[in-house]
């Protein structure tokens, strides 16, 4: 990951000290900071930016900064504006295809052929595949001490954005009556983690006991789930739950279900040769389901249609809920080639694929040699009709192809949010708790609204509070636990904007708001809940934009 910020320790990652708008909870290398390019002549700019050194951006396979300054001209800088934010726009429709159709089937393949109860793996696997881009964009931030407030910003404004808006709005959708215990346990558990990171805040740092303390807390909440439900099992009578049976509960129409549905039905006879299977298992369009729909779900799916044929390329699926496993032969020995490629020229932005070994033979060039007569062999040893025994492999191929995907679309997500807050002199923090937070939750927001108009309110309101626990759990302690050393066991976290204590503050109160109001209400919620969270959302993030721009002075601690 990235490496610390210079300094007397050598390995710290320097949370803090920053110059831009309001302050930004990040520090930068001793010498100009990059957001100062546009308080210089525009002829000035790329000089400025190729010879600055806090101008780098670490990962990633495109330079914007050196794009937008360098590549067009300055008259020409709207342009570049518009269209980094279309492309701000396409990266996250690559993270949410990735997450929803790939990566959340595969953890579910993996839990099933592991026999995990429902409950676990709804909490480990599950909870892992819906928060995939949240976590994913968070250890991004953190590899960085340049965009680590985007992940500070990030984690707590997704988490205001969840328990207000989209809490409020299932209110609104649908009233209904909560259950106690999953709430209070929710609630509490969170507001233990968000205690968690204002006390870190506070203190300036994360050492290595804290980091895992917060991956500790969060396999306590895992057991504590799987307890209380084998205790409130055991009340009703019903006894445990099997230990092997693990069957997803039927989920309706719309939501993110992880499954292409008719889109990955076959549309042919078995017996078709392996040509027209591949071709078949290749489309990602269902042209039967594309003449039903409206025009705005065509031209969104059109948007959608190369990425996922991307994906069907060097992703496979196990899907446990079909005869076949969704096993396509010809496809899935093609994966064994393209799957490897994929993992090893994204990750580190292909050095590692790049690398010849004595300076002679690639990486890549091994991994195509040793793929393709792997892929030879599987074929030849097995029929289009049968899946082999061995295919739940697939799924962990699957699910790592999957995340290297959404780990590649994170770190340019991170690029861009920098790029486009040096191009508007905002920081890190404001850009987290607003697009960052915002896109990683538009799916969640979206499934949960669904979900609560055809009936399962309940479900989608478990949903919002389980979910952002995993978030900062595992995106604030597996962030800061990778960027330790052996040397240097601590990432330094030195907040001076006073925004950061407004994030923390209003999610704070946002929690004390509901654990209050809830209970009080006989867990019975109704418009006038889903209103009064919304409109303290809007409250909030005036405050936030107020202090941003410094109309609202706070004192840091």
């Amino acid at each position: 990951m990235g490496q610390g910020a210079p300094g007397p320790a050598g390995a710290l990652l320097d949370v803090g000290h920053t110059l831009p708008p309001a302050g930004d909870a990040l520090s930068h290398a001793p010498g100009l900071d990059c957001w100062e390019v546009r308080e210089h002549n525009s002829s000035e700019w790329c000089h400025f930016i190729r010879s600055n050194p806090d101008c780098r951006l670490d990962g990633g396979f495109l330079n914007y900064l050196d794009g937008v300054f360098c590549v067009f001209p300055p008259r020409l800088l709207p342009l570049a504006v518009t269209l980094y934010a279309l492309w701000l726009l396409y990266l996250f429709i690559i993270l949410g295809v990735t997450a929803e159709k790939f990566f959340c089937p595969n953890l579910s393949a993996i839990s099933t052929n592991l026999k995990l109860s429902h409950n676990v793996a709804g909490v480990t696997f599950l909870a892992f595949g819906n928060g995939a881009p949240d976590v994913f964009s968070a250890v991004v931030a953190f590899s960085d001490p340049r965009t680590a407030g985007l992940a500070i910003g990030a984690v707590f404004g997704a988490g205001v954005f969840v328990t207000t808006v989209v809490a409020g709005g299932i209110a609104l959708v649908k009233p209904f009556t909560a259950a106690s215990r999953p709430f209070l346990r929710d609630v509490i558990f969170y507001m233990v983690a968000v205690f968690l990171t204002f006390v870190v805040l506070y203190l300036g740092r994360i050492r290595l006991g804290e980091a895992l303390g917060y991956l500790g807390l969060y396999v306590f909440y895992v057991l504590t789930v799987v307890l209380c439900t084998w205790i409130h099992r055991w009340r009703r009578g019903d006894g445990p739950a099997p230990p092997g049976a693990w069957e997803p509960e039927p989920e309706p129409s719309g939501t993110n279900s992880g499954d292409y549905g008719e889109e990955y039905r076959p549309l042919l006879p078995s017996r078709d040769s392996s040509l027209r299977i591949l071709g078949s298992a290749l489309s990602p369009l269902d042209y039967r389901k594309w003449r039903r729909k409206p025009w705005y779900w065509r031209l969104f799916k059109a948007f959608k249609v190369p990425v996922e044929l991307l994906l069907l390329l060097t992703v496979p699926v196990v899907d446990p809920d079909k005869d076949d496993l969704n096993w396509k032969r010809p496809l899935n020995c093609l994966h064994i080639l393209t799957s490897p490629l994929l993992c090893v020229l994204t990750l580190k932005s292909g050095a590692y694929g790049l690398y010849q070994i004595q300076g002679i033979f690639p990486v890549w060039a091994l991994v195509t040699l040793v793929a393709s007569a792997l892929a030879l062999i599987i074929f030849i040893t097995t029929s289009n009709e049968e899946p082999p025994k061995y295919h739940c492999v697939f799924a962990f191929l699957g699910f790592l192809a999957s995340a290297m995907w959404i780990n590649a679309a994170a770190t340019e997500l991170v690029n861009i949010l920098r790029t486009l807050g040096i191009i508007f002199q905002l920081s890190n923090t404001v850009l987290g708790l607003t697009l960052l937070a915002w896109g990683n939750s538009i799916g969640d927001t979206f499934s949960d609204l669904t979900m609560a108009r055809q009936g399962y309110p309940r479900m989608a309101f478990s949903a919002c509070f389980g979910g952002i626990i995993f978030n900062i759990l595992v995106g604030v302690g597996l962030g800061c636990l990778l960027q330790m050393t052996s040397s240097q066991p601590l990432v330094k976290l030195e907040p001076d904007s006073p925004l950061v204590w407004v994030l923390a503050g209003a999610l704070g109160l946002s929690l004390v708001f509901s654990l209050l109001t809830v209970p009080a209400q006989c867990f019975q919620l109704g418009q006038a809940y889903g209103v009064c969270l919304i409109a303290y959302y809007l409250l909030f993030l005036c405050v936030a934009l107020l202090t941003e721009f410094r109309v609202i002075h706070f004192s840091t601690p």
